[in-house]
């Protein structure tokens, strides 16, 4: 199938690498023109060139989630340059881990500003002028961690768990609205992204560097993941694709979930 998004313009976060990355250019082989944002100047813009070279329309703006100031300028400069907007991803976000006798404030503020406030200040800001464009698609990423705990992963698992109920009061409150506007969330598994990297060299920290500087994710996968293989951004976005196109007009408040099995178990 082609051109499921033609038509549409949508806003990713965190669109230079990893999950946004993948989003940015799947929702632009659909036909949607994209609005690439990200505090990595030089990866945003690799990535609107990736989106460019398969014919697709993009442009790259320099974004710090956790900022109100910055979701303001990036949904006007929307607005300008083409006049609606009908799908936001909100996949901006940040993984740290460690005991949580040993996880500063300052890192569980950090977390929650850009995993938390980041999801907000989009939604809030974003959301006038998809109503302005006649209705749209709200996807915030979550992640299994979201749904269950996970040891040395608790401010995560917050930020995450928060998002997943977040996003079904604000497809009630859309509903209710009668705007046009779906809000669901998207619970990945375990993928092969770079935020493993965070990861790793916080609780690495946290353990006085006990443990190797880089997850093992196919050793981890092939432990914890029925299907016993590690996901790619890919399969992700295929999963946002859908939930932005009109294929789910029915679906809202729901939690897609792509975990290789990881939840069942």
């Amino acid at each position: 199938m082609v051109g499921r998004l033609d038509g549409k313009v949508a806003l990713v976060t965190g669109g230079a690498s990893g999950i946004g990355r993948g989003c940015a250019e799947a929702m632009a082989r659909e036909g949607a023109v994209m609005v690439v944002t990200d505090i990595q100047d030089a990866a945003g813009l690799e990535t609107v060139k990736l989106v460019e070279a398969e014919g697709g329309r993009a442009v790259f703006l320099n974004h710090d989630v956790t900022s109100e100031d910055a979701w303001i300028a990036v949904v006007a400069e929307t607005a300008t340059l083409f006049g609606r907007l009908d799908i936001l991803v909100n996949n901006a976000g940040i993984g740290m881990g460690g005991p949580v006798t040993e996880f500063s404030l300052a890192d569980w503020r950090r977390q929650q500003a850009i995993n938390v406030d980041g999801v907000f200040l989009g939604v809030k800001h974003a959301l006038p002028l998809m109503r302005k464009s006649g209705g749209g698609s709200i996807i915030n990423m979550s992640s299994v961690a979201g749904i269950k705990g996970s040891a040395n992963m608790s401010a995560y698992c917050a930020t995450k768990g928060a998002v997943r109920l977040f996003t079904k009061a604000i497809a009630l409150e859309c509903a209710a609205a009668k705007d046009g506007v779906r809000c669901n969330s998207v619970h990945p598994g375990i993928i092969e992204t770079p935020i493993w990297d965070g990861i790793s060299a916080s609780v690495g920290a946290a353990a006085g560097g006990a443990i190797p500087n880089r997850i093992d994710l196919d050793a981890m996968t092939a432990i914890a993941t029925p299907l016993g293989v590690k996901g790619y951004p890919q399969d992700i976005a295929a999963g946002v694709v859908y939930l932005a196109s009109d294929e789910s007009r029915y679906v809202t408040g729901t939690e897609l979930v792509i975990d290789g099995g990881l939840i069942a178990r």
